[in-house]
């Protein structure tokens, strides 16, 4: 008989009730055993030096815990465990979040309110790929990042100038005055790049960026 295939799980999330909850709900999924839990990342970065032989597939990381936030534990993860799959969970769907997550080294980002269903999916889709975000947060990104075609051809040098700035912090304004160029003219970048890829958000044209290898994730 065939062994079955565990996917082995952490949490960190500073309540308990949520994190609790996350640890019963995925309890009914046989596939899946869950090795650690933390109320922070400094926690959960402690418990997995100490587990090497148990790492974690994928940890499910929530982004505001005190101590050590989830965008410096994704950092300290990826560069550390490399191989490790983070699944950002987050109550909240603004750009500046996604975008953050993204270039600490998040592979997927879901929404608290997540069907118990879709967040098993979640994992078990991290399991064997390198991106997993939820249709809830992105809309229509997740078939662009996972396409291979080298777009750069089609993209002047100044739009992939504005597509590698728009994975920062900067506001729209803060781009135009680091590329010596009036706000109009970023707008016209965007605009464009709106339509070459046929995207409508910043954070698709970070996704974008980061698929094209123009930042570092």
């Amino acid at each position: 008989m065939e062994k079955q295939r565990f996917t082995k799980i952490a949490i960190a999330d500073d309540h308990a009730i949520l994190r609790k909850g996350l640890i019963n709900i995925l309890g009914f999924y046989k596939d899946i055993q869950v090795v650690a839990e933390a109320e922070n990342g400094a926690e959960l970065l402690d418990k997995l030096k100490a587990e090497e032989e148990e790492l974690p597939e994928v940890i499910i990381l929530d982004i505001n815990m005190p101590v050590m936030d989830g965008f410096s534990a994704a950092k300290a993860i990826r560069k550390s465990w490399p191989e490790i799959k983070i699944l950002a969970l987050s109550m909240y769907d603004n750009e500046e979040n996604i975008i953050k997550m993204l270039r600490c080294g998040a592979n997927g980002y879901v929404l608290k309110d997540i069907d118990p269903k879709d967040l098993y999916q979640a994992i078990l889709h991290l399991r064997n790929h390198d991106f997993y975000y939820s249709e809830q947060v992105t809309g229509k990104l997740l078939h662009k990042i996972q396409q291979t075609e080298d777009e750069r051809q089609n993209l002047t040098e100044r739009e992939l100038e504005f597509l590698q700035n728009c994975c920062s912090e900067m506001t729209y304004k803060e781009i135009a005055e680091k590329m010596f160029v009036s706000p109009r003219t970023v707008d016209g970048y965007r605009e464009s790049l709106f339509q070459k890829l046929n995207i409508s958000s910043r954070v698709g044209l970070a996704l974008h960026a980061i698929r094209l290898g123009l930042v570092r994730v």
